[in-house]
């Protein structure tokens, strides 16, 4: 449903979001700024000449989810590793161990 003034006039219930038209203006002049749909300010720095990091390159380990599952390993947890004695050989003795994941809720 439209909002409408006295005089029978369409009128915008939210304010223009202006972040977001600065971003498409930014993306129209500097296209390969972004990735995945975000500033990239590193590649903007670089394309406008200021270099970012002098550091020689290395490689990084990357994929989509990771920043999500190091905020998740980041909360405080109350999961506890209980040794399995039952199903170990020697567990005293051994100077290996196998963890194996399991969810168990109580």
């Amino acid at each position: 449903m439209m909002a409408t003034n006295k005089r029978g006039e369409p009128v915008r219930t939210e304010t223009p979001d202006i972040a977001a038209e600065q971003r498409a203006r930014l993306r129209e002049l500097f296209p390969e700024a972004f990735s995945e749909g975000r500033v990239d300010f590193e590649r903007l720095r670089a394309t406008l000449g200021d270099l970012v990091d002098e550091r020689p390159e290395r490689y990084t380990f990357t994929w989509a989810g990771k920043r999500d599952a190091i905020r998740l390993l980041q909360m405080p947890t109350r999961a506890t590793l209980v040794p399995s004695r039952e199903e170990s050989v020697d567990f005293d003795e051994t100077q290996h161990v196998f963890i194996e994941g399991a969810s168990v809720t109580t």
